[in-house]
């Protein structure tokens, strides 16, 4: 069955040769690279619910699906099945036309912007680089400690 969440994670520049040099560690050293990432996921999904609230009625809703993936790259979800509001819609059915408007749906109140972004993306790409750079730099101190020198 189909996921009816949207899972987005942080571009990272040297992503596949960090990722290749944190495979050959042992396991602690990929466990810590998972602290690091979830902890940087779950202040970007603040932010991103933070920036649903502001931006209106149907992304507060959904706002309140944004949690943050455990993985070895930060990680954020929003939607699922989770049933919202007074006519109890499914989250995933309020994600898209709060993201990215509607010229048919006139609940979102938005115009559709294409591939452009209201909150969600707009907010995983502003804090882009900070968290690119937060997680390149514990990656290297890992692998500092646990490489070979």
């Amino acid at each position: 069955m189909a996921t009816k969440d949207l899972t987005v994670k942080v571009r990272i520049d040297g992503l596949r040769e960090t990722i290749a040099a944190l495979n050959r560690l042992p396991k602690e050293a990929n466990a810590e690279i998972r602290a690091t990432a979830q902890a940087l996921a779950k202040d970007l999904a603040v932010a991103a619910a933070a920036a649903g609230r502001a931006e209106g009625r149907q992304a507060a809703l959904v706002a309140t699906t944004v949690k943050a993936g455990r993985d070895r790259v930060p990680v954020v979800t929003a939607g699922g099945t989770r049933r919202l509001g007074s006519n109890r819609a499914p989250a995933f059915k309020l994600l898209f036309g709060s993201e990215f408007g509607s010229n048919f749906y006139k609940q979102f109140g938005k115009p559709h912007v294409g591939s452009g972004s209201y909150w969600f993306f707009r907010t995983v790409d502003e804090e882009q680089a900070e968290i690119s750079a937060a997680w390149l730099k514990a990656a290297d101190e890992i692998i500092e400690r646990f490489g070979d020198g």
